[in-house]
């Protein structure tokens, strides 16, 4: 169901340092995509926090205290 796999992937790519290293051999084209794949994780990587946020709060006494039950 998830896609461990392709997650291991970029992450060997960014631990590795290939990412920034296409960066710096790759054409400027290149860069352009590295740059907006870059951007893209981080858009998806603080949709993640929001989501396990909400995930694991639901319900939670912490949601009420918030008031946020009530809102939904």
């Amino acid at each position: 169901m998830l896609p461990m796999d392709c997650l291991r992937e970029i992450e060997e790519m960014l631990t590795s340092g290939q990412l920034a290293k296409d960066f710096e051999d790759g054409c400027e084209n290149d860069r352009y995509i590295i740059l907006d794949f870059l951007e893209k994780l981080m858009e998806l990587g603080e949709a993640a926090d929001k989501t396990a946020t909400e995930v694991i709060f639901k319900g939670s006494y912490l949601e009420m205290l918030a008031g946020t039950k009530d809102q939904k």
